[in-house]
């Protein structure tokens, strides 16, 4: 079994560790306390071991065993069942890394299953150990803290992408042809990423809903309550965010389109230019060849076998006819 943690807790305290899952219903109903497990990619068999005991209902565990599931929180007779998605941002390559994580909650059971290196759910354990009291509300305080988790998790995805976004902006005006490429890569990444954000504050509303409803100590449930606030509003924060990277990206598409249809057009007006003065120097000694060509034919009716200017009429044809073009390209700004 696949099992990472495995603790039993009472009144908000870790009472034992059990070895095995057997072990861990045997506590959890002698003591009456809450148990925890968690569980990295389990297997089809393991996975359905744990739900055999709890109860777990099958569409929830064949999501699971799935995965690719949107962030959503399902209530089925027993328990709840949720799908986060947590990121993290790796700065060797610039890119995000999403994994997924479900997690079933029932009245004295949480069971997290993880597919991804994220969240890092030792943490979520040592900061509620360290706060029984709200450790003692129970099943509910853990899906607070998971959430709470997730959600401080993507704060650095979100600096990680607008530095991205920075070095963007300097490279559209600096014609590097390689930067709408990274524009259309960074808005998938915050398309993965607004995919995994938007419905928290959605699903965060129906737990505050479904934590209104339980049985919960007033004093307790209304912490709770709080806390649960409070993480909407990060939420709703991390979504805007990735909303203004959504149109500031397309924004830079847009403008890095725009910008390299103007350099075309600018390296073609320039090669037009280089054009112009090419065709006008070949013209100019193309005159001056011609004239050539035919005093040097050397037939008897050409002047200068009879004529002794006729050589010096010819040159300075040449000459004239040379400058006459350079003349007329000049004031029409071909030279």
């Amino acid at each position: 079994m696949t099992v990472i943690d495995n603790v039993i807790y009472v009144a908000g305290k870790a009472v034992a560790h059990p070895q095995d899952l057997d072990q861990t219903f045997e506590v959890m109903r002698r003591t009456g306390g809450m148990g925890w497990i968690g569980l990295y990619r389990p297997t089809e068999q393991e996975l359905q071991v744990v739900s055999e005991q709890f109860s777990l209902h099958s569409l929830a565990v064949e999501d699971t065993l799935k995965g690719h599931q949107r962030p959503k929180l399902d209530r089925y007779e027993g328990h709840l069942f949720m799908v986060l998605r947590p990121a993290r941002y790796l700065d060797d390559v610039e890119e995000v890394e999403f994994g997924e994580v479900h997690i079933y909650a029932g009245d004295d059971f949480v069971v997290t299953v993880r597919h991804a290196e994220s969240p890092r759910l030792a943490t979520v354990r040592r900061h509620l150990q360290q706060s029984p009291q709200l450790l003692a509300s129970g099943p509910a305080a853990v899906l607070y803290a998971i959430i709470d988790q997730v959600i401080d998790e993507y704060f650095p995805v979100i600096d990680g992408l607008q530095n991205d976004i920075d070095e963007i902006d300097e490279q559209l005006f600096q014609g590097n042809l390689d930067v709408s490429r990274r524009i259309y890569e960074l808005s998938r990444e915050v398309i993965d990423f607004q995919r995994a954000v938007a419905p928290l504050p959605e699903v965060l509303e129906q737990l505050r809903r479904l934590v209104r409803r339980t049985g919960m100590d007033r004093d307790e449930a209304k912490s709770l309550d709080a806390n649960l606030v409070d993480v909407i509003d990060h939420a709703i924060r991390c979504a805007e965010r990735v909303e203004s990277f959504r149109a500031l990206l397309s924004n830079a598409l847009s403008l890095s389109a725009t910008l390299a249809s103007q350099r075309a057009t600018e390296t073609g007006l320039a090669q037009n230019e280089q054009m112009k003065r090419i065709s006008s120097w070949a013209a100019i000694l193309f005159t001056p060849s011609l004239i050539g060509a035919i005093y040097g034919m050397n037939f008897e009716i050409m002047p200068e076998l009879e004529w002794s200017f006729g050589y010096p009429y010819a040159l300075g044809l040449m000459v004239a006819a040379a400058l006459g073009l350079y003349l007329v390209f000049k004031k029409n700004k071909w030279l």
